[in-house]
């Protein structure tokens, strides 16, 4: 039985009270809330997914999901910028980490989808922290069975992730976008990617994701038009769907995430990437991930004091969902 003091409101048991107990001490579940098995319900699970092997560069993220529970230690009950109190208004906690085959890619993927699935009976929203990008894939599968239609995609990343395989493998943390329009969970009329940038391996790359029903806002483009207007087209092109978002840390300039397995240079910054989802408020948000955290690369825990900030808005953007 939990006896820790704690920060609750609501009926919703809430995060270990930092004015009673360090933040530093004790056992790191995501913002120091409850345990899956301390709670009656949740409302939002939290789940590690400790995997990356559909890398292509730099290995690491399967120890992601850890690194961002430690640095989000600092996250406090009240969300100043949008005026809310997230574990107020949902029960949220800790589910752990989902157990996947390191060495088998096609298993791990019915294991996380298994995974999403059964954490998702009951009504449950998933905020999934990563392990690298193949993840998106089956957690987007159970996400549109969850929604019984296929559901929008809100994609952060420096890189558009719909390339058709590499050396042969149709799964891997470059391809988990193009397989999902394939297998149809996702809403063609209502996909973006935001902050992509950097080299490709030919203009093909482009047309063929135009084709799959992308729209492509670069960090260029967050730079030059400015949050608004960026949160303005991506709310039209959203509507009243059902939302997946899924946020690859790649997506902030290495200055802001240098924690990551495929840096590339002229990322946006972390405020851009927080004020473009305080825009979301309001969508119908059924799911997120964040993504590419590989700590032994990240320095002053620069990159997972990002990821937790990221995870702890979208969390919130659930409870202000439409």
């Amino acid at each position: 039985m939990d006896e820790l003091p704690r920060v609750s409101a609501n009926g919703n048991t809430g995060p270990v009270d930092a004015a009673r107990i360090p933040r530093y001490a004790g056992a790191a579940t995501f913002a120091r809330l409850p345990r899956l098995d301390q709670v009656d319900r949740a409302e939002v699970a939290v789940v590690g997914v400790p995997f990356d092997s559909g890398v292509s560069y730099r290995p690491g993220a399967r120890f992601g999901a850890n690194h961002v529970r430690e640095a989000s230690r600092l996250l406090r009950p009240y969300h100043p910028a949008l005026d809310a109190s997230p574990f107020a208004n949902l029960q949220v906690a800790d589910a752990g980490d989902m157990a996947v085959n390191p060495f088998d890619i096609n298993e791990a993927i019915e294991t996380i989808q298994q995974h999403a699935l059964d954490l998702t009976a009951s009504g449950s929203r998933l905020l999934t922290l990563g392990g690298d990008h193949t993840i998106a894939l089956p957690l987007l599968r159970a996400a549109s069975e969850r929604a019984g239609q296929p559901v929008a995609l809100l994609h952060f990343d420096a890189h558009l992730d719909t390339w058709d395989t590499y050396f042969g493998a149709e799964y891997t943390h470059g391809t988990p976008f193009r397989r999902a329009v394939e297998e149809g969970i996702l809403d063609t009329e209502a996909l973006s990617h935001v902050g992509t940038r950097g080299p490709l391996y030919g203009k093909k790359d482009l047309e063929e994701d135009r084709r799959f029903g992308f729209g492509i806002v670069t960090s260029s483009d967050v730079f030059r038009q400015g949050v608004d207007e960026v949160v303005d087209r991506l709310r039209s092109r959203i509507g009243t769907r059902p939302l997946y978002v899924s946020v690859d840390i790649d997506v902030l300039d290495p200055a802001h995430a240098p924690g990551t397995g495929t840096p590339e240079a002229g990322g946006i910054t972390s405020r851009e990437l927080l004020e473009i989802l305080r825009g979301l408020r309001g969508l119908n948000l059924v799911g997120a991930d964040v993504v590419e955290v590989a700590p032994a690369y990240d320095h002053a825990d620069i990159t997972a004091v990002a990821a937790s900030h990221v995870a702890y808005d979208l969390i919130t953007l659930m409870g202000l969902s439409a």
